[in-house]
C-alpha cells in the first residue's frame, strides 16, 4: 500500500544502501577480540508515487553485523544487494524474501519498510508495531563496566545522580570474589532503592554461579544474566531452581536454544531480546508477546548500534506493555553516530519520539 491507499502498481519502491563505520569511544573487548568500530549499512526505502512524481515517502533501516550474533558483513551486504534488486519487481515481500536467512540484513530491510508504513500512516513506530496506548518514556538501565569495587561504586553513584534507578554490572573478567566485592560495594553506595543486575557473560562454572547466587541474593540483586556458557541450558534450569529471589536471564542462550528450548527446560525468568540478532523489531515484538504469555519477562537491548537501529529498539521497548528497564543507553559508547539521535535520555528513561515512523532524520548524506 502507498500513502493514498492505492495498490502497489500505483507506486514504485526503491531500496538504497550506504556503508558506514562508527568508531567507538574506547575499544570493546569481546570473546572474539577487540572491537574498535561498528561497521554496517544504512538502508533507505523510497516510495515514489507514479501519479505524483515529486511526492516521496521514505523509511530508514540499519544493518550492523556483529560477530557471533549475526551474519558476516560480506554476507549482509550481498543479501542487501539482492533485496535491492528484488524490491523493484517483488515489492516488500520480495525484498524480505532475499534477506530472510541473514538477520542483520533483514533487520535493516524490515525496519525501513516499517518506518515507511508508519510514516505514511502518520503513526509513531511503536504504535505501528501494536501498542494501542501512547507511551511517553521507557526505563533504561545504566551499564557499569569492569573496575575495582570503588571505581564501580563511583560509576554507579554517578548514574544514580543522573536519574537511573537500575544499574547492570558487567562481571566475569575478575575472580568471583572480586566481582562479589564490587557488587557489595555498589550496593553500599547506592542504597536499597536502586535495582542491581549482574551480567556474567557466560564466564562462570556451575559451582561459581551457585556461590554468586548465594551472595547476590543477600545483596538484593534482581537479575543474574547468562552466568554459564550458552550451551548449558540444563545448568541454567538447575540454577533457576536454586536462585532464591534472583531471576536468571538468558541472552546468548536465546540464539543458542530458541524460546521453545528455553521454555521446555524452564531455564530462564528473563530473556534478552536484541533486534539486530533476531532479524528485526517486528520479529522481536512477536517474541516479546510470546514470552510474556509464558510469564517470562522480555528485556530489549542493542548490539551497540547506530542511531537508526537504536531508535528502532527504543520503539520496540515502548511497544511492550510494562517493560522493565532495558539496555538502550548505548549511544555514549560511540565516538560518532549516523546522525542526530531523536531519543533523549532523561532521569533514567528514554523519551519516546512521537513523530511519525522512527522520528529520525538527517541520517542520509546528500
Amino acid at each position: 500500500m502507498n500513502s493514498n491507499g492505492n495498490d502497489r502498481s500505483a507506486s514504485a519502491l526503491e531500496l538504497e544502501i550506504r556503508s558506514f563505520s562508527l568508531p567507538l569511544e574506547q575499544p570493546l573487548g569481546t570473546a572474539g577480540g577487540s572491537i574498535e568500530s561498528r561497521d554496517g549499512f544504512l538502508v533507505r526505502v523510497v516510495d515514489r508515487t507514479v501519479d505524483e512524481p515529486t511526492a516521496t515517502s521514505v523509511g530508514y533501516g540499519e544493518a550492523t553485523p556483529l560477530a557471533g550474533w549475526t551474519e558476516s558483513p560480506d554476507d549482509c551486504e550481498a543479501a542487501l544487494e539482492r533485496a535491492r534488486t528484488a524490491i523493484r519487481s517483488g515489492g516488500p515481500s520480495g525484498a524480505l524474501g532475499e534477506v530472510d536467512e541473514q538477520v542483520a540484513a533483514r533487520h535493516a530491510v524490515s525496519l525501513a519498510l516499517a518506518d515507511l508504513k508508519a510514516s505514511q500512516s502518520a503513526t509513531p513506530l511503536y504504535r505501528h508495531l501494536g501498542q494501542e496506548s501512547m507511551v511517553g518514556r521507557v526505563p533504561v538501565n545504566a551499564t557499569i563496566g569492569d573496575g575495582t569495587p570503588d571505581e564501580s561504586a563511583r560509576t554507579a553513584m554517578d548514574a544514580v545522580e543522573r536519574g537511573f534507578t537500575c544499574c547492570k554490572l558487567k562481571a566475569g573478567l575478575r575472580d568471583l570474589e572480586e566481582d562479589v566485592a564490587r557488587v557489595r560495594r555498589v550496593r553500599e553506595m547506592v542504597g536499597s532503592d536502586v535495582e542491581l543486575r549482574v551480567d556474567a557473560n557466560e564466564a562462570w562454572t556451575y559451582a561459581e554461579a551457585e556461590r554468586a547466587l548465594e551472595a547476590f541474593d543477600e545483596l538484593d540483586v534482581s537479575v543474574l544474566e547468562q552466568p554459564l556458557p550458552a550451551g548449558a541450558l540444563e545448568g541454567h534450569a538447575d540454577l533457576r531452581e536454586a536462585a532464591g529471589e534472583v531471576e536468571i536471564a538468558l541472552d546468548e542462550g536465546v540464539l543458542e536454544h530458541g524460546i521453545d528450548g528455553i521454555c521446555s527446560a524452564g531455564a530462564a525468568d528473563v530473556v534478552v531480546l536484541k533486534p539486530m540478532a533476531l532479524g528485526g523489531v517486528d520479529v522481536a515484538y512477536e517474541v516479546a508477546a510470546w514470552v510474556s504469555e509464558l510469564e517470562i519477562t522480555p528485556l530489549v537491548t542493542t548490539t551497540i548500534d547506530g542511531a537508526v537501529a537504536r531508535t528502532g529498539a527504543v520503539h520496540l521497548a515502548a511497544a511492550i506493555p510494562d517493560v522493565p528497564a532495558c539496555g538502550l543507553a548505548t549511544a555514549e559508547l560511540l565516538a560518532e553516530d549516523l546522525g542526530r539521535d531523536p531519543v533523549v535520555l532523561e532521569n533514567g528513561a528514554a523519551v519516546i519520539p512521537q513523530a511519525k515512523g522512527l522520528g529520525i532524520d538527517g541520517v542520509w548524506p546528500d
